[in-house]
């Protein structure tokens, strides 16, 4: 049997610390958990101050949004098949060589690109609104902001490390560290969202979007987690 999904914030935060505890530092999935933990703690403050103009409203999906990774957490460790978005970084997850960052936006970019607007359409049914309604799309947008100083947090750490390997392997890695961005990662998935919405009555062309979606964001993840040196021990 599927293990229970969280229906609040604070059981999704800790769902993730019990993620955080069960799986090795080093575990690819543990490295995405870690930023993600801190996302969600971030979310949370804000909603608590009453940050958005729908504070409900973006709380529920940020538990939708959750559900989606958590699925596939549960599924690996029954040992079954992650969904297409997130194959790479589950079959990824015990490579040493690659980098906690590499890991950590690839789960981003399975999250973020995928899942994220599977959330939108899915709280906007559940709430009897859609994006076009004031204030989803605002409210949306707020997060970029929350969303922007944790990357930046993590590509800081990941300059100072970078610093101690030769140039070549650095510059490669640079490259494929670079190939993500979190605000254009949200940019898109507000564009998935509003495709998926309006097919949302038409079940061929609703699945065409989403096929397409996970496909990309496989082939993305792909070549974020390319190995090329090892992280500096420590």
């Amino acid at each position: 049997m599927p293990a229970q999904l969280p229906t609040t914030i604070d059981a999704v935060i800790s769902r993730m610390e019990e993620i955080d505890a069960e799986l090795d530092p080093r575990d690819g999935v543990a490295c995405f958990n870690r930023v993600y933990l801190k996302v969600t703690k971030l979310v949370k403050e804000h909603v608590t101050v009453g940050t958005f103009k729908d504070n409900a409203f973006l709380e529920r999906m940020d538990v939708i949004f959750a559900g989606h990774y958590l699925k596939n957490v549960d599924a690996a460790k029954a040992g079954r098949r992650a969904e297409v978005p997130w194959q790479p970084l589950f079959a990824a997850r015990g490579n040493r060589v690659i980098w906690p960052i590499q890991f950590a936006l690839a789960g981003m970019n399975a999250h973020i690109n995928h899942d994220l607007a599977l959330a939108v359409v899915e709280t906007c049914k559940e709430r009897n609104t859609a994006p076009e309604v004031p204030p989803v799309h605002e409210d949306f947008e707020k997060v970029n902001d929350l969303l922007a100083s944790v990357e930046a947090e993590i590509r800081a750490e990941f300059e100072l490390q970078i610093v101690k390997i030769a140039t070549g392997p650095a510059e490669d890695l640079k490259h494929a560290v670079t190939s993500f961005s979190m605000s254009t990662a949200r940019e898109t998935a507000w564009v998935n969202a509003t495709q998926l919405w309006a097919a949302r009555n038409n079940p061929a062309e609703y699945a065409f979007h989403l096929t397409a979606i996970a496909g990309g964001v496989n082939a993305t993840s792909t070549m974020i987690l390319a190995p090329v040196v090892p992280p500096p021990a420590g």
